[in-house]
């Protein structure tokens, strides 16, 4: 039986979780995530824990922080006066909000506290400093670039 490695682009089913067992996201219902394993499209743990599988199979992996969306940034919490927000926004905890750089490409936060005067908004992916727990079922191996050699 053919087992995942790098260069294969694969299909799979997940259900990703935090050690808490909250469920964070899910394939089922939709069609399974496709991606080439070891191009860079998923985190480095997720590609890392389809490495051998067999069309099929199912496994259960435990990602570290370090392997997923990496530490929480303390520089990514930034201060914002409530002044420059539209008039008819309330902000509240956990609110999402996009924000543009200078350059005008969208920037995802959300609001980490609320003061008189301005709000507290992070930059960080909301998984930062996770560890996270996915069950994998590997679904295809749409395609291999594994070398054939022609006598």
């Amino acid at each position: 039986m053919q087992q995942v490695k790098n260069g294969d682009t694969v299909k799979v089913h997940y259900q990703g979780r935090l050690t808490d067992s909250t469920v964070f996201d899910s394939s089922e219902g939709r069609d399974p995530l496709e991606f080439e394993v070891g191009a860079g499209q998923v985190i480095k743990g997720f590609e890392d824990g389809v490495l051998g599988m067999e069309v099929g199979q199912k496994r259960t992996i435990e990602i570290p922080v370090d392997d997923a969306y990496g530490p929480a940034d303390p520089q990514m919490l930034m201060e914002f006066p409530i002044d420059r927000l539209p008039k008819d926004l309330k902000p509240e905890v956990g609110m999402q909000l996009t924000m543009r750089d200078n350059a005008g490409n969208p920037i995802p936060v959300v609001v980490a506290e609320v003061k008189p005067d301005a709000i507290i908004i992070d930059g960080n992916h909301p998984l930062a400093g996770e560890d996270l727990v996915f069950d994998l079922e590997l679904v295809e191996i749409v395609s291999s670039k594994s070398m054939i050699i022609m006598p």
